[in-house]
């Protein structure tokens, strides 16, 4: 049974989360401030993070990087504010989605089983002879262990980072607008916008490009959308 935290200082935005994942099989601890959020994120056996913007304490922003350097545990922000800079921030320090108030609880569940099926996925033990990897330049991707490799280096990227990586990498040398890598790489019907995207490929690239300068890997096609460089062409 997977377990839940729920961070937000309304009670009753609490409970009504808590009622609603309990019903689809989870487990749910609660916090009510960024203190306690830390606390329980640290210590406690957390699956995944509903963590609001707004807390007493300390805000949901620093209960994100303090969670972020310490685990790599799925973090879906909830934003009451409608300013797209607060969204972007968050996809900045490490938040995997976000949500904004007032959110539907079919919203909630649908990028709840989202993100834990994306970790449940990376902690499978599959065949390792089945293990599919591809080498590219100086980049290694292993596609069952969720894992990448520059220069026999482990690089650490979010899950929803792996997947835009992966997907890209997939389909080298195929360009592909925001719109469709919304559709193909947030695999449910995602209700944000395509800054989205240019925000996760800004710090993927920031992990696998050797030179910030000059990408590699990720191309950017202008007016168009973002490809993967062709292994003929590194």
């Amino acid at each position: 049974m997977s377990k839940i935290l729920v961070v937000d200082d309304e009670e009753n935005i609490v409970q009504i989360l808590k009622d609603a994942l309990v019903r689809e099989g989870y487990e749910v601890e609660a916090a009510y401030d960024g203190h306690e959020a830390v606390r329980l994120a640290q210590h406690s056996d957390i699956d995944l993070v509903l963590l609001d913007y707004m807390l007493p304490g300390i805000d949901g922003l620093e209960v994100l990087k303090h969670v972020r350097n310490q685990s790599t545990v799925p973090i879906i922000m909830l934003t009451a504010k409608s300013e797209e800079i607060d969204k972007v921030l968050g996809l900045e320090f490490g938040a995997d989605d976000y949500i904004t108030k007032p959110f539907s609880l079919r919203e909630v569940l649908a990028r709840v089983k989202a993100q834990l099926r994306r970790t449940q996925m990376s902690g499978s033990t599959e065949n390792p002879q089945d293990v599919h990897i591809l080498r590219c330049g100086d980049l290694e991707i292993d596609f069952d262990a969720f894992e990448v490799k520059r220069n026999g280096t482990s690089l650490y990227l979010t899950l929803r980072e792996f997947d835009l990586l992966a997907f890209l990498a997939k389909n080298a040398g195929q360009v592909f607008s925001r719109e469709q890598l919304l559709a193909e790489v947030w695999d449910y019907d995602y209700y944000g916008d395509v800054r989205t995207v240019d925000v996760t490929v800004r710090r993927t690239r920031e992990k696998i490009e050797p030179d910030s300068s000059k990408y590699r890997y990720i191309i950017t096609k202008r007016g168009v959308g973002y490809s993967f460089a062709r292994p003929e062409d590194l």
